[in-house]
């Protein structure tokens, strides 16, 4: 089986910076790559100060704190990934996005190295039929935020090999992580039912069912969910939403899966969700209130 010392990451957002942490953590080599320096900055701090928070809270040691910092490196350079042993993608979820960067990552990375993709939905089939090594090939599926949750779903091709299977599960389980193994079908597991559901509140809100806080509060305490649907899309991006509800609607054929108009408009609108301070719901005067008191 594929020893795993060193780890690439490409794509320095919440999810990559996430997955670098966890690499870092857990006494890994790690690459984090953005062609955006400013998202790398934006990651280096964040890392740090997670880490800084997991020593005060006496969940890491400092030496084992400063060890995963003194792990990590950052660039812009698609090249430093010569040495990874596994590179894992967690850029924006577009297939042809995702298979330019797997075709430029096929030419750069060593022949024994283990190409995956962080991708909640898309084929990967699909995506290892841009490499000339498919059977290397695999979905490592992260869920948000990474350090926290504690599942990971992995997602084999047509092709993946059980090398490659084995070495990536082995991975996720140093991590920590709990596995699950989905064949390679439009949405996996989580998202083949969580998206429809939010879909579905989506609905409920658009047809004037309900208000968004009584959607939520009826998933929440009706169903024990920790957060409602409308503020878990919030969460996860309105646009990310969007591309799966396309993803499962074209690779299933099933209007059932046929984005609801509003959350179209939202996306639209460039109602994003948390990170653009406006989805569902509003949170800029939340975050002026944030600002105001680091002043």
């Amino acid at each position: 089986m594929t020893e795993i010392k060193a780890v690439g990451v490409v794509g320095s957002g919440q999810m990559g910076s996430g997955i670098a942490q966890l690499a870092a953590v857990h006494g890994l080599d790690v690459w984090l790559l953005d062609t955006d320096p400013a998202a790398l900055s934006r990651a280096t701090k964040s890392i740090t100060t997670n880490i800084h928070r997991l020593i005060s809270k006496g969940q890491l040691s400092q030496a084992a704190g400063n060890n995963a910092l003194g792990h990590l490196r950052c660039s812009s350079n698609l090249e430093e990934l010569r040495m990874a042993d596994i590179v894992i993608e967690a850029i924006v979820e577009s297939e042809d996005v995702k298979k330019t960067l797997f075709l430029e990552l096929d030419r750069i990375a060593k022949t024994s190295a283990i190409l995956a993709s962080n991708t909640s939905s898309i084929s990967i089939t699909r995506l290892a039929s841009a490499t000339s090594r498919p059977c290397q090939v695999i979905g490592m599926h992260f869920m948000n935020p990474p350090p926290v949750m504690k599942l990971v779903e992995i997602v084999r091709g047509a092709d993946t090999s059980d090398n490659t299977f084995f070495a990536t599960k082995a991975l996720a389980e140093r991590f920590g992580k709990t596995v699950i193994c989905s064949q390679d079908f439009s949405g996996f597991i989580v998202n083949r039912i969580l998206m429809p559901m939010i879909n579905e509140a989506f609905h409920a809100l658009y047809t004037g069912v309900a208000t968004k806080e009584d959607i939520d509060t009826g998933m929440k305490l009706g169903t024990n969910h920790p957060m409602g649907p409308l503020q878990l899309a919030d969460f996860i991006g309105l646009d990310v939403c969007l591309s799966i509800m396309k993803v499962l609607q074209a690779g299933l054929g099933d209007s059932k899966y046929a984005p609801c108009p509003l959350l179209v408009q939202y996306v639209d609108a460039g109602r994003l969700g948390r990170k653009r301070g406006i989805g569902v719901y509003d949170y800029r005067a939340a975050e002026q209130v944030k600002q105001s008191a680091r002043l």
